[in-house]
């Protein structure tokens, strides 16, 4: 008798910790054979991109890498990206790939599965606003992040050069651009370490665009001015209430015909799921490609695949909104799945998903954090900012790491980069 398959698309923050879960408690005893899909050979968590962006961390050294990582949690890794879905044959097919030169490295392949989970993430939604995909840098996957740094690092040695000011507009008053605001900020600093004069944080402007009446709005009040009041501190310019009608090389034209010039424009408003899910066959959509899931995350019409992370829809029976394309989200929903799928192999009943909202931590750099925790605490939910503010945040991560290697390697990770401190800049300056 064969081991029940379990394809997994995607490794993200639900992916990864999904099939890492799944691999030492089914793998590493032959009770199912687990696979990894994903586009990339390596995974960097996407709430860290906006430092990957600004060299605040080097992308090389705190990637996973998918073949060497499934070695260690008795699982698959299968690169390619899925272009199809046969839910009665049970197979998924990934399209053929290619080197740079157009040549010819894997061909389409079929994927046999007996549960099946879609784990692919979200990207910027760009509402179809003229000039965004020509003019715009986007923030979604690390490739992107890192043609955002070529840029901005180009932009500011032409600057210390020429003694010219930088200009950035950032489209999206969210986190990511909320924290890649504060960390521009940073990077300048820091170049000024480096060689760059001329370069100043004095001659740097960021201009921050929300459409809404405030930045952070799926966050609290309180902390959504807090972050305000320290983005203007660092000489932020935050616009609430603006939106974009278009964006021309080095310039953004809002609804009511102002001019916002920059020299580097980043589009980091709205989410959607990935434009592919809308190709594919038996699956119930939103209007922004999310599928819509069960309360037990199998996707609905379907009782094999299950749907995770800010690709999946689901609003809880009572709720006032869906639950939110974050990543603790897609953290909780993989350690469900993971144990709905052990369920199903022993022939019970998967169980309906319940969320904890834990809270938002957001960071400014190394300037500060703020955020809002949940929990049962007397008076219940709480505001954090300041220095115990960033040392949560920074252990969000490490908890990521601890989830895809164990404590004990986690702690030689961290001191690991604290000897690489000692010997690299502290700044990615290539």
């Amino acid at each position: 008798m064969s081991k029940p398959k379990i394809v997994v698309v995607g490794g993200g923050a639900g992916g990864l910790p999904l099939v890492t879960q799944l691999g030492r408690k089914l793998g590493k005893y032959g009770n199912a054979d687990i696979t990894l899909v994903d586009t990339s050979s390596v995974h960097v968590w996407k709430p860290r991109f906006h430092e990957v962006a600004t060299g605040a961390i080097d992308a090389d050294l705190d990637a996973v890498d998918y073949r060497a990582h499934a070695r260690l949690n008795h699982y698959r890794f299968e690169p390619g990206s899925m272009i199809r879905v046969d839910k009665e044959a049970r197979t998924i097919t990934l399209a053929a790939i290619t080197d740079q030169d157009g040549e010819p490295v894997l061909p389409e392949r079929d994927l046999a599965y007996d549960y099946l989970v879609i784990a692919v993430g979200s990207q910027s939604n760009d509402f179809g606003t003229p000039g965004v995909r020509e003019h715009c840098l986007f923030m979604d996957t690390r490739a992107q992040a890192e043609r955002f740094r070529e840029r901005f690092m180009n932009t500011c040695l032409q600057a210390n050069f020429r003694n010219d000011p930088v200009s950035v507009a950032i489209v999206g008053g969210g986190a990511t651009g909320v924290e890649l605001a504060a960390e521009i900020h940073h990077a300048v600093a820091m170049l000024k370490l480096y060689g760059h004069e001329h370069l100043d944080r004095k001659q740097l402007k960021v201009t921050v665009v929300e459409a809404l009446p405030r930045i952070l709005p799926g966050l609290s009040e309180r902390v959504s001015a807090a972050a305000k009041d320290r983005l203007e501190a660092l000489g932020v310019s935050v616009r609430t209430g603006v939106m974009v009608a278009e964006a021309k090389e080095h310039a953004l034209i809002t609804k009511d015909d102002d001019t916002i010039d920059a020299d580097l424009m980043v589009w980091a408003a709205g989410v959607k799921a990935p434009e592919f899910l809308g190709k594919l066959e038996g699956f119930k959509l939103n209007k922004i490609n999310q599928i819509e899931v069960e309360p037990t995350l199998l996707a609905k019409g379907n009782d094999r695949v299950f749907v995770i992370g800010d690709c999946a829809f689901f609003k809880p029976e009572g709720a006032d909104k869906p639950i939110p394309p974050r990543a603790q989200s897609a953290q909780q929903m993989a350690h469900h799945t993971a144990k709905n799928l052990q369920r199903l192999l022993m022939n019970r009943d998967p169980k309906p998903f319940e969320y904890r909202d834990h809270g938002s931590l957001v960071s400014l750099s190394n300037y500060s954090s703020v955020g809002m925790l949940m929990g049962n605490l007397k008076g219940g939910n709480f505001f954090v900012e300041g220095w115990l503010a960033r040392i949560m945040y920074v252990g969000l991560y490490r908890m990521h790491q601890a989830a895809l290697y164990g404590w004990p390697r986690t702690l030689l990770l961290l001191a690991a980069g604290r000897f690489s401190k000692l010997v690299r800049p502290r700044l990615k300056l290539h």
